[in-house]
């Protein structure tokens, strides 16, 4: 299997969040997929997703339309999009673009989680 190989793979977190790890090379001829993926689970009930990016070698800007109307569509119904990825090539297109203060990203899928499911039913 080739690193650029596209995956693609989601898991359900807790009630309306869930994960969608995303791998390889993800562009024109992908970002359909990813697309689809997205509004697969958001139909299903998604209003929060964390969308894993450390396997992904290459972004562009197809990939940077399908995740700003995904987070648009989250944000409309109180949802939210957190992307995760560590990983310079990557986070450079979105600082590039602006885009890294538009979407919240954290550096581990950990953080990631954390801040779609955050202390939900804990007292502090």
């Amino acid at each position: 299997m080739s690193t650029l190989e596209f995956k693609i793979s989601s898991a359900h977190l807790a009630d309306d969040a869930y994960i969608l790890s995303i791998g390889g090379e993800i562009d024109l001829f992908t970002a359909p997929q990813l697309e689809e993926h997205l509004a697969e689970l958001t139909a299903a009930g998604a209003r929060r997703i964390v969308v894993d990016l450390a396997s992904a070698a290459f972004i562009d800007s197809t990939v940077l339309g399908v995740l700003l109307k995904t987070l648009a569509r989250l944000e409309a119904g109180g949802g939210d999009l957190v992307l995760v990825s560590n990983d310079r090539r990557i986070l450079k297109v979105f600082e590039i673009t602006g885009l890294a203060r538009v979407f919240r990203i954290e550096p581990t899928l950990t953080d990631g989680v954390a801040a779609v499911i955050g202390d939900r039913g804990v007292v502090h």
